[in-house]
């Protein structure tokens, strides 16, 4: 249990960062637009996610909607930039990564916490659940890093007219999925780091299969 500290730490990293993961993914934050007409899209701003894009209106764009207009993004639509598409893939591969890290930590960690001492078994689960931390984290970072570069080069969307967006912004930034995924990565990747660290005590007691 003493030499489990770090591992311990790295499935609480793990935890958070898979959390903010989805959390990433599922905002609709992830690049802001500001807009000159105004006409619709009343604030002045678009929210452009990943499965969604929303405006707040005044008027009456929509059945159901008043404040809100939302349009969902669809796989099948072929105005949808690559880093979009690819962040779409991407997460939910990280997302399961993620859990099978965390998976093969607890069962290492119950290993180690009951006393079972099976040196190969506790370290491939610990070496397993460091691989897919660090596989996560990689497949967060892609479509992060790529989303940022668009948004810093003030890339366009040709929107089709039904969605009542324009083509290009005015200007654009980050939003808050951009951040909290670059957080999300660092976490995994600390996991995935502790993970791999972890080396079986050898002591003469010790019983290993």
């Amino acid at each position: 249990v003493s030499t489990s500290h770090l591992q311990l730490a790295a499935f609480a990293l793990g935890t958070v960062g898979w959390i903010l993961c989805t959390v990433s993914m599922g905002i609709v934050e992830w690049r802001v637009w500001h807009v000159d007409n105004t006409t619709i899209i009343s604030s002045g701003i678009a929210w452009v996610g990943i499965w969604k894009v929303c405006f707040i209106s005044y008027l009456h764009v929509s059945p159901g909607y008043e404040e809100q207009f939302c349009h969902k993004l669809s796989g099948y639509d072929s105005f949808i930039p690559h880093e979009i598409y690819a962040a779409q893939g991407l997460l939910l591969i990280a997302m399961c990564m993620g859990l099978l890290g965390l998976s093969a930590t607890v069962f290492a960690l119950r290993n180690v916490y009951m006393g079972i001492t099976h040196k190969t078994l506790i370290t491939r689960f610990f070496l397993v659940g460091g691989f897919f931390y660090i596989l996560a984290g990689l497949c967060v970072l892609i479509p992060v890093s790529w989303n940022f570069y668009s948004v810093t080069h003030n890339q366009s969307i040709a929107f089709p007219p039904s969605y009542y967006m324009p083509s290009s912004p005015a200007a654009q930034e980050a939003g808050a999925a951009i951040p909290i995924g670059i957080v999300a990565v660092i976490l995994l990747l600390l996991s995935g780091a502790f993970s791999l660290s972890y080396r079986f005590p050898v002591t003469a007691n010790t019983i290993t299969k």
